[in-house]
């Protein structure tokens, strides 16, 4: 049986974040730790997969001995795609060598199945937020995905980006501009200080699919920059959020009223967005639909969110008296399963 003593030390490595935390009885986060790979990337403006392996592997160790500390484990959960495969193979390697040292079970799990449970935490405690049924959306720097999501672990992809993640854009954009990476930030801080309808870029709604294509905004920034000699760098921010947020929400919302849920969950690094916030609240609640947000702090690549994402696993397994499957093959395109009826 699971108890309040129950330990899940949860581990991420599929891009450039490497973290480690631990998580006691599906309650309460004991540990994040997170390594950011930042200074690594930010003169290439973007991440260098065979860096981020090296950093990964330098330091995994670390950051797990750090989470762990001395407390009792009793499984050991890593992302296992999708991701870049030279950082997934440092997670599983490094859980597998933690999994037999400790004479505990191993679960792979999907990292974008974190970011929504990721949504159940508040502060360090998960407080169950997330209310089913539920349409989520998952937008970060390397996936832009709308789910049907019926309960845990019983989900339906609507649609994907087509090309560029919202977080992609957001950074290519920022490139263009000569921003500082990462670009979101940059971007939205510029955005501050312009007006949003300085510039109508284009909102891609891709009538009859719930796919999203963000290539012909960042586009059109491009040709923006190059047919005018003189632009104000915060118009061109606040413009190019407005048309990305716009384009969000209206997909997110059309997708809530088809499948006839009142509860939308956001999860990813672009959550943080205050616009993308702002907006997908004020236009749910003239719907009647609550919306959960992942907090800012767990919004980013962390461990906390695998250890949850497992513990859902091992909570339902318990439950149903079915084993669990240990998905430890990492695979770097993984789509996303359900495993749950």
């Amino acid at each position: 049986m699971m108890n309040e003593d129950f330990t899940i030390l949860g581990i991420e490595s599929t891009c450039d974040e490497t973290s480690a935390a631990l998580l006691k009885g599906g309650r309460e986060i004991i540990a994040n730790v997170i390594y950011s790979q930042i200074e690594e990337h930010k003169k290439y403006h973007g991440v260098v997969p065979e860096l981020a392996s090296r950093a990964h592997a330098a330091k995994i160790a670390s950051v797990i001995r750090e989470a762990l500390g001395s407390h009792k484990l009793d499984y050991v959960a890593f992302a296992s795609g999708p991701g870049l495969p030279g950082g997934l193979m440092v997670g599983r390697v490094a859980a597998q060598t933690l999994a037999n040292f400790k004479k505990v079970p191993i679960i792979g799990v999907n990292h974008l199945e974190g970011h929504i449970f990721a949504c159940d935490f508040e502060g360090t405690a998960v407080k169950n937020r997330l209310q089913f049924p539920l349409v989520a959306l998952v937008v970060s720097g390397g996936h832009t995905e709308l789910w049907y999501v019926k309960d845990y672990g019983i989900y339906k992809v609507l649609g994907k980006t087509r090309d560029d993640a919202a977080g992609e854009a957001f950074d290519k954009v920022a490139k263009l501009l000569g921003l500082a990476y990462p670009g979101g930030p940059q971007v939205s801080k510029q955005a501050l200080l312009g007006r949003r309808d300085a510039i109508d870029f284009p909102r891609p709604l891709l009538p009859g699919t719930w796919d999203f294509s963000f290539s012909g905004i960042k586009t059109a920034v491009s040709y923006y920059l190059r047919d005018h000699k003189q632009v104000s760098v915060p118009d061109v921010c606040a413009s190019f959020e407005t048309a990305m947020v716009d384009t969000l929400v209206m997909k997110t919302l059309l997708a809530a009223r088809k499948y006839k849920v009142r509860h939308i969950a956001v999860g990813g690094g672009v959550a943080a967005n205050t616009l993308l916030r702002e907006r997908m609240q004020e236009a749910a609640q003239k719907q009647g639909i609550e919306t959960h947000f992942v907090d800012r702090k767990l919004s980013s690549d962390n461990a906390a969110m695998i250890a949850l994402a497992a513990y859902k696993k091992l909570a339902y397994a318990q439950k149903t008296g079915k084993p669990v499957k240990e998905n430890i093959d990492i695979d770097p395109n993984m789509k996303v399963r359900s495993w749950a009826k």
